[in-house]
């Protein structure tokens, strides 16, 4: 098979189990699922694009998180909230020199998924049970990676052709 049909079946399929998945096992927010595993590829893909890509996203959710938390301790208003995140998504943009967090937009990725996560979900960055959205976004994000780096390596089987001289059962190629 042509690896972008079988990237598409691959990612068709784990796309299918995601749902099913964040909707009866893990219930974290599928939308951030989807934007780790997009960031997943973004980044480069393979074990060191997931690496990186959770990284990136998990210091998006602590800035993300350090933001709000900071705009709620002056007042939530939106004065002290656009204040807050624009100091954070000027950090988000500064995190690049650090190598393992260049790719900004993976940072970013995980940034909105926990603002999204608040705005989704209701729960305030003051929360202290395992509802915290900066936490659901973590996990998310952790889990929309790995569901990126098990469709790449479904898509890499599906790819693979027998090696030269192997043979079936009947004597026919395999």
């Amino acid at each position: 098979m042509d690896s972008r049909s079988a990237l598409t079946l691959s990612i068709g399929v784990l796309g299918g189990v995601a749902v099913a998945f964040t909707a009866s096992v893990i219930t974290v927010p599928i939308w951030v699922v989807f934007l780790a595993w997009a960031s997943f590829f973004f980044v480069g893909g393979g074990p060191t694009g997931w690496v990186r890509s959770v990284t990136s996203n998990l210091a998006g959710v602590l800035i993300a998180t350090a933001s709000l938390y900071a705009a709620y301790l002056l007042g939530g208003g939106l004065t002290a909230t656009a204040i807050a995140v624009g100091i954070g998504s000027a950090v988000m943009v500064q995190a690049s020199w650090i190598g393992l967090l260049s790719t900004t937009p993976a940072v970013v990725v995980g940034f909105a998924s926990t603002v999204s996560t608040v705005a989704g979900t209701g729960q305030l960055v003051t929360a202290t049970s395992i509802s915290h959205p900066g936490l659901v976004a973590a996990c998310a994000c952790v889990l929309g990676a790995t569901f990126g780096i098990a469709s790449e390596y479904l898509a890499d089987v599906m790819t693979r052709t027998a090696p030269a001289g192997r043979t079936g059962k009947e004597g026919a190629p395999a």
